[in-house]
């Protein structure tokens, strides 16, 4: 018996939905089935929804931002370009404190001298290569509530499929949310306030 290996493609990753649900699995998203159609349609939202629903340590970055020439129209000093790949703007920080900012398009504008660096902190869409197997699997079973819905046409399906989802995104939060360095609760407040 062949050992199976991890999911580290789009194609992979849509193939386990649909065994989950009990269907076939594909080749490639332009294999002239239904369960093609769906997956080529709906994957690439489905994915990128499932790396913005945490601030997963995997897909998570910094960059200097870039400044650009043009200031905007009104209302704040200066204009930075987004990367490229971003997807989710978690905060801008001037020398380690966040400063306020709102996003038009590719652009975040803020109030900030030309003298000043500032770093983005962002959520990236990073490859399936590179997602760990508690994410992969996550999304293998979010794919298989759509499939569900859309190929299977069962709704008793699709709420064992949610269910299973949940249950393994609370999971894969917890485990993500070991890769950093623990946060001390602060008591000396509390113990304070306790002994008075």
């Amino acid at each position: 018996m062949a050992l199976s290996s991890p999911a580290n493609s789009a194609i992979d990753i849509c193939s386990r939905a649909l065994i989950l649900i009990g269907a076939e699995p594909i080749t490639s998203f332009d294999d002239d089935t239904t369960e093609a159609l769906i997956c080529g349609n709906m994957y690439e939202d489905i994915a990128r929804a499932n790396l913005v629903s945490t601030r997963w340590r995997f897909a998570s970055n910094q960059a200097v931002l870039a400044r650009l020439s043009d200031a905007p129209t009104g209302r704040f000093d200066a204009a930075y370009q987004l990367p490229s790949d971003l997807l989710f703007t978690h905060a801008v920080t001037l020398n380690g404190h966040s400063i306020e900012y709102t996003i038009y398009g590719s652009k975040i504008f803020c109030d900030a001298s030309s003298q000043d660096e500032l770093i983005l902190d962002y959520t990236f869409r990073a490859e399936e290569v590179n997602w760990p197997s508690y994410f992969s699997i996550t999304v293998e079973y979010a794919m298989a509530i759509v499939l569900s819905t859309a190929l299977a046409r069962d709704q008793s399906l699709a709420q064992l499929m949610q269910f299973q989802y949940n249950q393994l995104t609370a999971k894969a939060r917890s485990i993500d949310s070991q890769q950093q360095t623990t946060r001390k609760l602060t008591t000396s407040r509390f113990l304070t306030q306790r002994r008075t």
